[in-house]
């Protein structure tokens, strides 16, 4: 029972049984209630994301339970088992709200101790109300498998934009190499050309973390820098790109590779690393023969090590094949975010005459200090936050519209 209901039955000697009825309002009406939400988004009780309301979508979650439970059967039925958390959520929210609601007349009286409690125990529930909305967003959308693998495959390329495009990689390799150290993440570097002025051509890292995917799909993409080169004499802005690219990486359960299925090459190494690295045939190329798909690695003096992490490339594009075959054969209409259209759209832009960061999928919000930004610490996992929370509205948005 909340403290300003116990105080109140204590000094006023409200029932007992007046208390509990409002306390548990949802439960002496469990089934009506559901449907009785009005659909305006004015409504104190509809749930409403960007002016669209979630009413109608969720009684036909609500009424889809109900019919389910009828049956002898519904503890082994799969989908009662995946709505019974949303109904879960919707009953603790009702309970809330009608909590509030019982507060409004104590807010309103004329016992200023009582109002003073009153407001402070509707600020707790309205924390509670929205932690309640989040959650039951969460447990409405759809959930890709990819979201919970912890190993990727990261890829960072330089796209237009000639060794200014290929400087900028390099900072973005760094940015990305500074955010895994900051969230205590491992990494290994499976393909790094850089070129002779410090610039970047092309990397490949795998990265293992806590849901390390969740994060980095959300950098893939074509990033676009705006500055003037330091080659630059006339002063010019100059526009490139950087490309960068997220994939799950599968575990050995997932793909199965046939030896037979292989063709393994060695060589020398090529470019700069030492005498070692030049003389030894540390490079390692594999072939997948049924797919003709081709990776190698040459960045450690091992040949083992670099097998290693050549054999985890190809388990990562093999599994975005058959990936991506699926998604193909069942036309998908929502598609993960591995390798999909928008990897070629611009998704983020970075201006250093006016120090901004903005990224295009999220209206009107803007991150400065780009020194900062860059080296990939709490700024970065800000934004990838947001962004990943408009992700989620418009999938959620885009679901209701097409039920």
């Amino acid at each position: 029972m909340f403290p300003v209901l116990i105080y109140l039955r204590r000094l006023h000697k409200i029932r007992y049984s007046e208390i509990k009825k409002t306390r548990n309002l949802f439960h002496s009406v469990y089934r009506n209630v559901w449907l009785s939400h009005s659909t305006a988004c004015n409504s104190k009780t509809s749930l409403c994301i960007n002016d669209v309301s979630l009413d109608e979508y969720i009684s036909r979650i609500q009424q889809e339970y109900v019919e389910i439970s009828k049956s002898d059967s519904y503890l082994t039925a799969s989908r009662y088992h995946e709505l019974k958390p949303i109904i879960t959520i919707l009953e603790e929210r009702h309970t809330v709200l009608g909590n509030i609601s019982s507060l409004r007349e104590l807010i309103e009286s004329g016992d200023q101790d009582v109002s003073n409690m009153a407001k402070d125990e509707k600020r707790q529930l309205g924390d509670k109300l929205e932690e309640l909305e989040n959650n039951l967003i969460e447990a409405i959308l759809p959930h890709n498998k990819e979201d919970l693998f912890d190993s990727i495959l990261l890829e960072v390329q330089a796209g237009v934009g000639g060794q200014e495009a290929m400087l900028f990689a390099q900072e973005m390799y760094d940015m990305y190499l500074g955010f895994i150290e900051y969230k205590g993440w491992h990494y290994e570097i499976i393909d790094y050309l850089k070129t002779d002025i410090g610039g970047l051509r092309h990397a490949s890292v795998l990265v293992d973390g806590p849901m390390a995917f969740q994060y980095f799909k959300y950098e893939a993409g074509v990033h676009r820098v705006q500055r003037i080169p330091a080659t630059e004499k006339a002063g010019r802005v100059h526009t490139s790109t950087v490309s960068v690219v997220a994939l799950p990486q599968p575990s050995e359960i997932d793909i199965t590779i046939e030896q037979k299925d292989l063709r393994i090459e060695t060589k020398r190494s090529s470019g700069a690393g030492g005498q070692h690295v030049n003389t030894t045939d540390s490079a390692v190329r594999i072939t997948h023969l049924p797919t003709n798909l081709v990776v190698e690695c040459q960045v450690d003096r091992s040949q083992i090590k670099n097998r290693k992490l050549a054999m985890a490339k190809l388990r990562v594009l093999l599994y975005q094949k058959e990936l991506d075959e699926q998604l193909a054969q069942t036309e998908a209409t929502r598609k993960s975010q591995v390798r999909s259209s928008n990897r070629n759209e611009k998704i983020r832009t970075y201006n250093y005459s006016q120090d901004r960061i903005t990224d295009h999928r999220l209206e009107g919000v803007h991150f400065h200090n780009l020194k900062v930004f860059l080296q990939g610490g709490n700024d970065l996992e800000d934004m990838i936050q947001q962004v990943n929370r408009q992700s989620k509205i418009d999938s959620l948005l885009k679901l209701i519209r097409n039920r």
